[in-house]
């Protein structure tokens, strides 16, 4: 009987050590679950972010195996070795019959940023070679141009770190001027820290050094809205709200005017920085200074293009008004088609407020091309141009077409030497005529 109890309760110690151990066993495995569960969700997401900018690498730079294909010069179309075009690709990629995205125009109507009329600066880096860091700007860091894989849109990637500072080589600038840019950034997630920023700005000296400056840091941040430092070495040292998460995961244009001390930012559309006397009393800007802060080396990347630096003119509409005509580079499209860009919508709003204040007056649009390619395309490329501005202000302020009237020039009247590249931009205009 004895021995029965002692089998008994020692069956019943063994089933106990083994419950706990069972239980043991179990937490340890729930606890490896989970983990597991958040190595899954993690590599998941870094996957997916990988793909993401897998897929937009494949599109920026240069691929050897497609070097081959190539775009008409004047349609866009895609095109191969032979200059034969890729018909089922180019539909896909169709835009409205009058090259503009009506949608993209209406949201820019309200865009009051107006470019300047006097070119100074620009760069597109087109006759540059992939690989090599761009000859019209300068660095103490590094950095190189590369390419779409069809070679259309050249970028400068600029690499992150403080102190390290890229300055186009700019004449010195005047009192009154406006800058601009395209800009891309690749690898950005949640994970992208609260101080990945590009710095841009104006600067008193053309050294690597700031001096006298005024700038502003373009976030990047993913999981927070977290603003537009804005500084200039003086009183003005603090933090803007805004939000453009989204747009920094697309391609956006910035917009910089400078009117003696105001400073002004637009990224894309929307207006973030507005400040009346941010240009350091008694200073006098002279270059154009970039820096890129924070982004994670082989992750995160930056590229910029179609850098363009212009001495802001006279009143675009007090000039029509006072002479009868003005002409302009600031109304920009895509390269060799008719699409207006979204930006150019400062300049044609200032237009339509023209016509809105004088309805008896009637304008004559004149497109105007560069040299480069066929003379015939060229000519029927400027008309679509000059037609696109007619829609625009009769799509988008509700203009009576039977006011506007659209002829194209081609490459026939230049106003600079197309044999460079800033005689090309401008040359690359459009002309508002009052019609007798």
């Amino acid at each position: 009987m004895k021995n029965t109890i002692k089998i008994t309760w020692l069956l019943l110690l063994l089933l106990a050590v083994g419950f706990n151990v069972e239980a043991q066993l179990l937490k340890k495995i729930k606890k490896r679950a989970e983990e597991a569960a958040k190595e899954t969700i993690l590599r998941k997401v870094e996957e997916k972010s990988a793909e993401e900018t897998e897929k937009a690498m494949d599109s920026i730079l240069e691929a050897p195996g497609k070097k081959g294909r190539k775009k008409n010069g004047k349609t866009g179309q895609p095109t191969d070795e032979n200059g034969e075009i890729y018909e089922e690709e180019w539909e896909d990629n169709e835009n409205t019959s009058d090259g503009s995205d009506p949608e993209a125009l209406y949201i820019y109507s309200k865009f009051d940023f107006v470019p300047g009329d006097k070119l100074i600066f620009f760069d597109d880096l087109s006759r540059e070679f992939v690989g090599d860091f761009p000859s019209r700007w300068n660095t103490n860091g590094s950095g190189e141009v590369v390419a779409t894989d069809e070679g259309q849109k050249k970028w400068l990637e600029i690499k992150p770190g403080y102190g390290i500072t890229y300055i186009p080589d700019l004449p010195d600038l005047p009192e009154d001027y406006t800058v601009e840019f395209d800009m891309l950034a690749l690898g950005l997630d949640r994970q992208t820290a609260s101080t990945a920023v590009l710095k841009v700005g104006v600067s008193d000296t053309k050294s690597f050094k700031w001096g006298k400056f005024a700038n502003v840091d373009i976030p990047f941040c993913q999981y927070a809205p977290v603003g537009f430092f804005v500084r200039n070495g003086g009183e003005i040292n603090n933090s803007i709200q805004g939000d453009i998460r989204e747009k920094v995961l697309g391609q956006p244009h910035i917009s910089i005017a400078v009117n003696k001390q105001r400073f002004r930012l637009w990224v894309d559309e929307k207006k973030v920085v507005d400040i009346p006397r941010m240009i350091p009393e008694g200073s006098k800007p002279v270059a154009v200074k970039f820096e890129l802060h924070q982004f994670k080396d082989g992750k995160e990347r930056l590229f910029i293009s179609n850098l363009k630096v212009a001495e802001g003119g006279q009143d675009l509409r007090r000039q029509l008004m006072e002479e009868g005509s003005i002409s302009t580079n600031a109304i920009l499209f895509e390269s060799g088609s008719a699409t207006l860009l979204p930006v150019s919508m400062g300049v044609i709003r200032q237009i339509s407020q023209v016509l809105n204040s004088d309805e008896t007056l009637t304008l004559n649009i004149i497109g105007h091309t560069d040299a480069d390619g066929d003379d015939a395309l060229n000519m029927e490329l400027s008309a679509k141009r000059a037609e696109a501005v007619v829609n625009a202000l009769v799509q988008v302020y509700q203009i009576d077409p039977y006011r506007l009237q659209a002829e194209g020039k081609g490459e026939t009247e230049p106003v600079a030497d197309n044999s460079t590249t800033d005689g090309k931009a401008q040359n690359r205009r459009v002309e508002f005529k009052k019609v007798k």
